[in-house]
């Protein structure tokens, strides 16, 4: 039921606003950043739209896609999710393994597509925040949620893999990323290279190096592309976008549609 979820919704808000209060307050990236800061009212609206309406219509959007699939392998959607072939064989704990770092690999380059000229409007709603914090990892366009989920999980269902593995670890996974969000000055030292951590997913954040640090698990993908930025002293500070972005949520939810009616104007005029 949607109070049941709601409620769910302000306890989590309330159990991570003390939890990153007292972290972010003992090992802060930025000191003096305040809980209260600007864009803080429109990421509590993200906070509750997030959850309830985008993950409502993603994974619709998704099932569709998955449709022609599932005709072709001639078997229903529910039979296609559980796997087929011989990666379904494999044991569960398995397939989550390999589901985990497929994913973060095919993560890894849905991330940079985002970061192209075409997808980068739906994407900038989410680089807006020019004060990180944990809160900031919910500001995300229902488009970039659809498209980037979309590029992962067509690949996984096609070759075979039991996805509902993913659903043992989702929490986690949900929880990490708001971590690497949060104001926070770790790197993880000799574990820098094997794990993304917060300093490594702020650098990403900053208006001088937002194409790089494009992995969400494993920074093994940028070391591989050249993509790899978190030089050992120095923390990020200035984070954002160049470009104009609306403070209100409605704003952000149409900012990407007025950017590219406004990009075919231009192309539009002669020279």
């Amino acid at each position: 039921m949607l109070s049941h979820r709601l409620a769910g919704l302000f306890i989590a808000f309330a159990v991570l606003s003390l939890l990153f209060g007292v972290l972010q307050r003992l090992s802060p990236s930025i000191r003096g950043q305040k809980t209260f800061r600007a864009g803080f009212l429109t990421d509590c609206i993200y906070w509750l739209w997030t959850p309830i309406v985008t993950r409502g219509i993603t994974p619709l959007v998704v099932a569709l896609a998955l449709l022609p699939l599932a005709a072709y392998y001639g078997t229903d959607l529910r039979s296609l999710l559980k796997g087929h072939g011989a990666l379904a064989a494999q044991p569960l704990w398995l397939q989550g393994l390999a589901i985990f770092v497929i994913g973060d690999f095919l993560g890894y380059w849905q991330h940079r597509l985002f970061h192209t000229s075409r997808l980068w409007p739906f994407h900038a709603v989410h680089h807006s925040s020019n004060e990180l914090d944990w809160l900031s990892s919910v500001r995300l366009h229902p488009v970039n949620d659809v498209i980037s989920r979309l590029i992962v999980a067509l690949p996984l269902v096609a070759a075979g893999f039991n996805v509902g593995v993913v659903a043992l670890y989702a929490p986690f996974t949900t929880f990490y990323a708001i971590l690497i969000h949060a104001n926070l000055d770790w790197d993880y030292g000799p574990f820098r290279y094997v794990i993304a951590s917060p300093m490594f997913h702020r650098w990403h954040h900053t208006r001088a190096e937002e194409n790089r640090n494009f992995s969400g698990g494993l920074p093994l993908w940028d070391l591989l592309f050249g993509t790899f930025h978190m030089p050992r002293g120095e923390k990020p500070a200035a984070f954002g976008i160049d470009e104009p972005m609306p403070q209100g949520f409605v704003g952000q939810m149409l900012a990407p549609f007025a950017r590219k009616d406004r990009d075919q104007d231009q192309e539009a005029v002669p020279t």
